[in-house]
């Protein structure tokens, strides 16, 4: 499906034409309402010829946060819009035969991990909150997994994926950086954060550097991709450096070790003397802690003696998480169930329940034995995956070469390596990044195979 509009060329005059008329009439009348008729005309146009542009409107939206890094978009109920758009615009072009569709083995992980988180939703023992977690993103999830794996099949499609990936690192990146020159939004003494005022999912430092961490791969791979246009290779240094600052501005250990794992992809491609490497990405890494100031923060600081109380704290939690996955190691405990089940799980009580701060135990706990081990074999499946497109789209002498579809493999394969690493500090289990890695290895894959077919 290409990324032009086809068709007449007076639908989009007519659509434009609504969108001024009712935007005008939402600057007489600032009601979220009247923003939602204003869009219409232009999603609805969007949905039947460009439904991949929406889908990652949506992603964009539900996963960055934007409508909560800019707080002026709130009142325009943007995600919820694009949710129900996007969900249009799915059915109708499978019911025209728009979209064409297939299924795969990574799929089918997929979808037999997805009926075990239902099954753990429904026995668990907060139920509300398993089913609220359920509905309210992992549906999500499950659903935009299967629709960019389908919607994702041309070249000009990677390519504006990739971009939007580093516009959006670049927007939230740069709120970040502004946060933390001007103090607001500021937690523990000197960790960033965005829109803690407001509840937002990105008021946790930790949950911020998983956002920013995400196009940080895509960013560096657009860099180091032979092909590339200057300007492609001006906003990929820029949106790298954004990121990069900012992760450092959130004091998360978790964040800064995934970064690394990222450039240590990169330069593992690049650099002969192995050793030299790994010697070089020891200091970097302490050099990186220290510039980032982890010693001066309230939790995990210098200040503990012994193993502080951030890593006591997380040893704690996974005992807890092997306990509950122990004993329920079928579905575990259930979606969201980790902080109302660990009084009774672990050995260590100081008065409060903490979160896992792992995805690994977290994916355990919540979801048992079974439950880890098909999440291991999705990971397992996009590393493959991952191996395969790298070397089928590298660039070769006297052989067709496409640069973005070579970075969207590199970017994949950094991506994950960046998960699975800070994966052990942050709790990623159950949202969006690994998903969407996911999505665009299984694309990259059909794509692939379409190729060979020729």
């Amino acid at each position: 499906m290409n990324l032009r509009v086809e068709g007449n060329g007076s639908q989009i005059l007519v659509a434009l034409t609504c969108i001024g008329l009712l935007t005008a009439a939402w600057y007489l009348i600032p009601h979220p309402a009247v923003s939602a008729i204003a869009l219409l005309p232009l999603m609805v146009l969007i949905g039947l010829r460009l439904p991949f542009l929406l889908c990652l409107a949506f992603i964009a939206f539900s996963f960055f946060r934007l409508h909560e890094v800019f707080p002026q978009l709130y009142p325009l109920k943007i995600p919820q819009l694009l949710a129900i758009a996007t969900l249009g615009s799915l059915s109708i072009n499978l019911i025209t035969k728009r979209i064409q569709v297939f299924w795969c083995r990574e799929q089918s992980l997929f979808i037999c991990f997805f009926f075990l988180v239902v099954i753990g939703a429904v026995l668990a023992t907060n139920r509300d909150a398993a089913l609220n977690s359920l509905t309210g993103t992992y549906v999500k999830i499950a659903l935009m997994l299967i629709a960019i794996s389908w919607l994702l099949r041309e070249e000009s499609q990677f390519k504006v994926l990739i971009i939007s990936m580093m516009f959006c690192g670049i927007a939230v990146g740069v709120v970040a950086l502004y946060n933390k020159q001007m103090g607001l939004e500021i937690v523990e003494g000197t960790r960033v954060t965005i829109g803690r005022s407001i509840g937002s999912m990105l008021g946790d430092p930790n949950d911020l550097s998983l956002v920013l961490l995400f196009p940080a791969s895509f960013a560096l791979a657009s860099f180091m991709t032979p092909g590339f246009g200057k300007t492609i290779k001006l906003l990929s240094l820029c949106a790298f450096l954004t990121v990069f600052c900012a992760i450092i501005a959130t004091q998360s250990r978790g964040g800064m070790l995934g970064i690394c794992a990222v450039g240590a992809v990169f330069a593992w491609y690049r650099v002969k003397n192995k050793m030299l490497l790994i010697g070089a990405g020891i200091c970097a890494l302490s050099i990186l802690f220290v510039l980032a100031g982890v010693s001066d923060r309230a939790s995990g600081g210098s200040h503990e003696e012994g193993i502080d109380e951030s890593a006591m704290g997380r040893i704690y939690a996974w005992q807890a998480a092997m306990g509950m996955a122990i004993h329920h190691p079928l579905t575990g405990v259930g979606l969201n169930n980790f902080i109302s089940n660990y009084f009774e799980y672990s050995p260590h009580w100081d008065g409060k329940n903490h979160a896992v701060h792992s995805t690994w135990f977290g994916v355990m706990a919540e979801t048992g034995i079974l439950g880890f081990i098909l999440f291991i074999a999705i990971i397992t499946s996009i590393a493959k995956i991952s191996l395969t497109t790298v070397q089928h789209f590298r660039p070769r002498p006297n052989q067709p070469y496409s640069p973005v579809l070579y970075a969207c493999a590199q970017s994949v394969q950094a991506g994950l390596a960046g998960f699975c690493v800070s994966g052990t500090f942050l709790t990623m289990g159950f949202t969006w990044p690994i998903y969407i890695l996911l999505s665009v290895a299984i694309a990259l894959s059909q794509y692939q195979k379409r190729q060979l077919a020729k």
